[in-house]
């Protein structure tokens, strides 16, 4: 364990949200293993949160919610701050696709539910950790954007890709307005990695696709985008980085 990530995070209090498996999962370990308090959100998945609870021990625990529903991602981080007695490191990860469907396609219901998953629910934890983070005299808002906010994504992904551009947008929005506070917001932004995000929503043959355009020549792997995470959590590693889109993608994109 790098001594800046151990002096940094050791004891800090950390919400991951959509942290059962995937990306969320592998940060949850990561954090945990540098002494940081983790707790894990998670939506359907209680089993596996609970399982990965167990599994990392010291502290680690548990909280469930619907980021979908009105109200719900802020009740999760109060609950989260509450069960840990402060708040100074929030991963916004939850989020996702719904679903592939062609912009022809798109009703409002599809709309709003790609919208209030990938925005509104990151926009109300965010707002809803801002007060524990400057109660904690500082801290770190970490979002995870997406390479489709580069590139408008593909095969019925555009309104995905477009919620992510949000992300990246409102992290930059974001960053200015609290740095006063001593709160730094910064984004990830992961290109094609195999997670069950990828099980679900693409096929083999559109991640060998995929995998075509990247130069290193394979898919990257969660425990891959964990170092990233850490970086931006760690005042003494990344304490004059703010507003920044880091990307993880094995060189598909090169901003």
């Amino acid at each position: 364990m790098h001594e800046a990530l151990s002096k940094d995070l050791a004891g800090k209090a950390v919400l991951i949200t959509g942290a059962s498996t995937g990306i969320g999962a592998a940060c949850a370990r990561a954090f945990a293993e540098c002494g940081a308090r983790v707790a894990i959100h998670y939506n359907a998945s209680r089993d596996a949160a609970e399982a990965l609870a167990a599994e990392i021990g010291a502290g680690a625990f548990a909280v469930g919610g619907d980021f979908v529903a009105p109200g719900v991602a802020r009740e999760v981080v109060a609950k989260a701050a509450s069960k840990m007695g402060r708040l100074d490191v929030l991963v916004n990860n939850a989020g996702g696709l719904v679903k592939r469907v062609p912009i022809a396609e798109v009703t409002e219901e599809f709309f709003d539910a790609v919208v209030d998953l990938n925005v509104r629910s990151l926009v109300m934890a965010s707002s809803a950790a801002l007060p524990h983070l400057k109660a904690a005299g500082g801290g770190s808002i970490i979002n995870v954007t997406s390479i489709a906010a580069r590139n408008g994504g593909a095969n019925g992904a555009t309104m995905y890709a477009a919620a992510k551009g949000f992300v990246s947008t409102f992290t930059r929005g974001l960053a200015k307005e609290v740095v006063k506070d001593g709160i730094r917001v910064n984004a990830v932004s992961p290109g094609v990695i195999a997670t069950p995000f990828h099980e679900r929503y693409s096929t083999p043959a559109m991640l060998e696709g995929m995998r075509g355009q990247i130069p290193m020549a394979r898919l990257g792997t969660a425990d891959e985008c964990t170092g990233a995470f850490l970086f931006l959590a760690a005042p003494s590693l990344s304490g004059y980085v703010t507003g920044q889109i880091l990307e993880v993608n094995g060189g598909q994109y090169m901003p």
